[in-house]
């Protein structure tokens, strides 16, 4: 699927609000409903949306401590990583697990209640795993920028029509 400016334009509104009427959305756009609705369900069958999901405020949930953990396996067989994921994702602290290059292997971050409920997870789920080699925790003391949005806007000339 080739991308265009209506498309470039539904995607970025709906990176900043998706729980928009179709209707708004249409108006936003000067464009009829029913092809704005047509265009969204394209989009998600191609996969440029993968889902909608509310943004949680954290901290108003309990959940006070965001902590980055960098992570070097003994191993480095696909098994091993294989293994090290499917597990990692069986952990709901785990709210992000990349596999990156350099030093160590993952990054995980993890959002947990306090420094107490962190030094829980490391004892009684992350240092349990096979494999597992070194591991370095990055505690956040503040965030100065957390969005989930991704800026298109360098796209909006690539697929001008």
């Amino acid at each position: 699927m080739k991308l265009d400016s209506t498309d470039i334009a539904i995607l970025k509104a709906l990176q900043k609000d998706s729980n928009r009427t179709i209707k708004s959305l249409a108006t936003d756009l000067k464009r009829s409903t029913t092809p704005v609705f047509e265009r969204i369900k394209k989009l998600e069958r191609e996969g440029y949306i993968k889902g909608y999901c509310a943004r949680l405020d954290q901290k108003k949930l309990g959940l006070k401590q965001t902590v980055f953990v960098a992570i070097t396996l003994q191993g480095h067989t696909r098994t091993y990583l294989e293994k090290f994921v499917k597990k990692v994702n069986d952990f709901p602290e785990v709210v992000e697990c990349h596999r990156v290059s350099g030093t160590f292997d993952y990054l995980l971050k993890l959002i947990v209640e306090d420094i107490e409920a962190y030094e829980t997870f490391i004892i009684t789920k992350l240092t349990l795993l096979p494999y597992l080699g070194n591991v370095q925790s990055l505690i956040t003391l503040s965030t100065g920028k957390e969005i989930n949005e991704i800026d298109l806007n360098h796209l909006a000339t690539k697929y001008a029509v």
